[in-house]
């Protein structure tokens, strides 16, 4: 069922803008525990958007990027990565005056508890400038998504609203990932004022009930799901899909109707990366027609295989998606996560 018509003849299925940083997480071999406790790391790409784009290229899809990253080691680091993943390099350029990539160090403290040690001073991806978008490019793709970190500070803010306003211009869907981060954020007003901005605008949204509130704090707060969905569909929003953790997520659509899906249950290694897991697998299944609940269940099920891994960015591959729910559904039962 097609609940948004993407152009087919555009020979880019997505293309994404925002954060990517350099993931630095303990190796398998550490225990749990305090960050300085642990000695050995493992270098990762990182950063939402750029999970979510390896992710979506590993499931077959054509992906570009718009992107500043640093003039170093990890810069290339990056680059190499997208490129030998398949991803369109061709719009991600090098910052001119020394910044860098954000560094995360992950505490992984137990199965139930980790967190993050994050530097973002000086940083690369917020020089995303207005003269790097190019209407050129968003013309040649089916949709463009915008994280939420993107919106945070100067010049990057500006350059993803003019992204958004050329896709509305030409036909280019928009994807909005609200991707709450503290860092970087000087008030909850500013959230709200730019959050709402890009999501008025959006086709489809994806986010937690934390992040919808912050959204819009500025025009009705406490909102529930139903009314936050409804009040989006009435601006140009086609899908919302709201998060509620571990008691799952919903996808409202425009014609009324709503889904539900629960985690699929699994031993955890981190709290985080499954988000991103999650919006490469809904985003597989919504390009390829799916039923909603379907989407919801690729999604949930790629999320469970992240929060698992010791990586963020090392996003499964559809047959292995399939493969972990077949195995799961024969252990736990075949409504383990709809419903």
């Amino acid at each position: 069922m097609k609940y948004i018509e993407f152009d087919e003849n555009r020979p880019l299925d997505l293309i994404l803008l925002g954060r990517i940083a350099i993931d630095f997480n303990p190796s398998e071999d550490e225990e749990f525990g305090n960050l300085e406790g642990v000695t050995n790391f493992k270098k990762y790409v990182g950063g939402s958007p750029a999970n979510i784009a390896i992710g979506v290229t590993r499931n077959g899809l054509k992906a570009g990027f718009f992107a500043k990253v640093s003039d170093d080691a990890f810069g290339r680091f990056v680059v190499n990565v997208f490129n030998k993943e398949g991803i369109d390099t061709s719009h991600i350029t090098k910052c001119t005056n020394g910044e860098k990539l954000g560094l995360t160090f992950t505490e992984m403290l137990s199965e139930k508890e980790s967190s993050i040690l994050m530097y973002r001073n000086c940083i690369a991806d917020l020089q995303l400038s207005t003269e790097d978008i190019d209407e050129g490019y968003i013309q040649s793709a089916k949709a463009i998504l915008i994280s939420g970190t993107a919106l945070a500070a100067s010049p990057s803010r500006e350059a993803a609203i003019k992204a958004v306003m050329l896709a509305r211009k030409n036909n280019t869907k928009i994807i909005f990932d609200i991707d709450y981060r503290g860092y970087n954020w000087k008030s909850a007003d500013e959230i709200s004022i730019y959050y709402a901005m890009v999501a008025k605008e959006a086709d489809i949204i994806m986010g937690s009930r934390e992040e919808f509130d912050l959204t819009e704090k500025l025009i009705q707060e406490n909102r529930t799901d139903v009314e936050s969905a409804t009040a989006w569909f009435n601006e140009n929003a086609k899908i919302v899909v709201i998060k509620h953790g571990m008691k799952g997520s919903t996808a409202y659509t425009a014609d009324g109707e709503h889904y539900s899906i629960k985690p699929f249950p699994v031993k955890a290694r981190k709290g985080f990366g499954g988000g991103d897991g999650y919006g490469a697998g809904f985003l597989y299944g919504l390009y390829h027609n799916w039923d909603m609940i379907d989407c919801l269940e690729f999604g949930s099920a790629a999320a469970s295989m992240m929060v698992r891994s010791n990586s963020s960015s090392d996003l499964p591959t559809p047959d292995m998606v399939k493969n972990f729910i077949e195995e799961t559904k024969k252990q736990y039962g075949e409504m383990i996560a709809k419903g």
